[in-house]
């Protein structure tokens, strides 16, 4: 499954799927869904999951300053924060445009 269209609308990602679904993230959920070891933490070799402490976020961290493509599986989101190391799969964009993931 690939977007074939991707728009900001408001406080949510709008994503139009080939298969002709859409998805309408809200982008605070986006941004605390960020797969990144930042975010999400990092499994050493021993399967302990290592996490930093949780720090809260600012306003400008939920507003989207532009989404990228990367190869054919993923979208990087850029924050107005800065933050922008999130590699969001596709797959993992539709589970989360339907359900609470």
């Amino acid at each position: 499954m690939r977007p074939v269209d991707i728009q900001p609308i408001g406080n949510e990602l709008a994503i139009k799927w080939d298969d002709g679904s859409e998805s309408f993230i809200p982008l605070e959920k986006l941004r605390r869904a960020c797969p990144c070891a930042g975010c999400q933490g990092e499994v050493d070799i021993l399967g302990q999951l290592h996490k930093g402490p949780e720090r809260p976020l600012p306003p400008t961290a939920f507003q989207l300053v532009r989404v990228t493509p990367v190869g054919g599986y993923a979208l990087q989101p850029l924050w107005a924060d800065g933050h922008a190391s999130g590699l969001f799969s596709f797959d993992y964009l539709k589970r989360l445009g339907s359900s609470a993931v």
